[in-house]
């Protein structure tokens, strides 16, 4: 899966860079709009992450061009959350955009949400227009809706809070890999920008079990792993 990260301060960028390629993604990393435009013309990538200002222009005319060339999907890095930025980067066609300052974890979030909205997994394969079935949980994540399949193929939809989604996505995100409480615990956090602490966690994964398991004091989807964390397996 290949990243195009645009820039301009060395510090953001390098650790960005590292944190990402940490994850498994390839990424290429440019500082200004003329090597953003310059590398796009050669080259082809599953997901842009641009930064709006830039020493000799904006992010906005990289998106553009990064649109009318094949549409991949735009994440806008901000240092500011104001509305007309907002609403112009959405104009642009980008797909979602992050404030600065952000932890890596909640940037890996939208990344793995908005590569499955493009219908692309991490290894760049096309995946079923959003849908990730998980034994009998069906998760429409183009809908954000989440349902359980009967035996005869009917969908009862389940109810989830925004952070109990979330964590749900997470573990889909991860399939097959454990994922360690502290893990967990970066990629949550709750509306007004308070961080989830370890208790909280508990209560959530709790809540998610009893939702979605047939069984929540014997869960077959998200599973404990004794001493390292949970598991969604494959």
């Amino acid at each position: 899966m290949k990243l195009f990260l645009l820039e301009d301060d060395d510090a953001i960028g390098m650790g960005l860079k590292y944190s990402l390629e940490k994850e498994g993604y390839e990424v290429n990393h440019g500082k200004s709009k003329a090597e953003a435009m310059t590398i796009l013309k050669s080259d082809a990538f599953d997901l842009c992450i641009l930064d709006i200002n830039l020493p000799d222009g904006n992010g906005y005319d990289v998106c553009k061009a990064v649109k009318e060339k094949d549409d991949t999907p735009v994440i806008f890095l901000t240092a500011s959350d104001a509305e007309v930025n907002v609403i112009m980067g959405l104009e642009m066609g980008a797909d979602d955009y992050i404030c600065k300052p952000f932890r890596i974890g909640e940037l890996l979030a939208r990344i793995k949400t908005v590569l499955r909205r493009s219908g692309k997994g991490k290894d760049g394969s096309a995946r079923d227009e959003g849908v990730i079935e998980i034994q009998n949980l069906r998760i429409n994540t183009n809908e954000a809706r989440v349902a359980i399949v009967d035996d005869a193929g009917k969908e009862n939809p389940v109810e989830l809070t925004a952070l109990e989604y979330r964590l749900l996505l997470t573990f889909c995100g991860n399939r097959g890999n454990v994922l360690s409480r502290s893990q967990l615990l970066e990629d949550m956090w709750d509306v007004s920008g308070d961080f989830v602490n370890d208790n909280t966690l508990t209560v959530y994964i709790k809540r998610l079990r009893d939702k979605i398991e047939k069984d929540p004091t014997d869960p077959k989807i998200i599973k404990t792993v004794r001493g390292l964390g949970y598991i969604v397996e494959k």
